[in-house]
């Protein structure tokens, strides 16, 4: 049985910006989750704050690694875009004190 799109945004939500110490769901740095039953394959589409973030890497193994250990995943897979580039939220924004 593979996981419901709540279970792994529950994963998502363990998952921290090492710079700006909030999860990356709230940062909104996740578009979209895909789940593929058949294939018990999860693809991620998310993107960074920016392109050169050097935490890059790191989220994206974390947010691999974390989907994919739970019951039911076999295959996940991160898919990173720039398009459209990230833009905090106002709740973002307000979090950090950037209003």
């Amino acid at each position: 049985m593979m996981p419901t799109r709540d279970q792994i945004i529950e994963v998502l939500k363990t998952v921290e910006d090492p710079e700006l110490f909030l999860d990356i769901w709230f940062l909104g740095l996740i578009y979209n989750i895909d789940i593929d039953p058949i294939a018990h394959k999860v693809t991620i589409e998310m993107t960074f704050t920016s392109a050169m973030c050097p935490a890059g890497p790191m989220l994206k193994e974390e947010v691999q690694t974390k989907v994919k250990s739970l019951e039911g995943v076999e295959q996940a897979e991160v898919k990173i875009t720039f398009s459209p580039p990230w833009e905090p939220s106002e709740d973002v924004k307000a979090t950090l004190g950037l209003i």
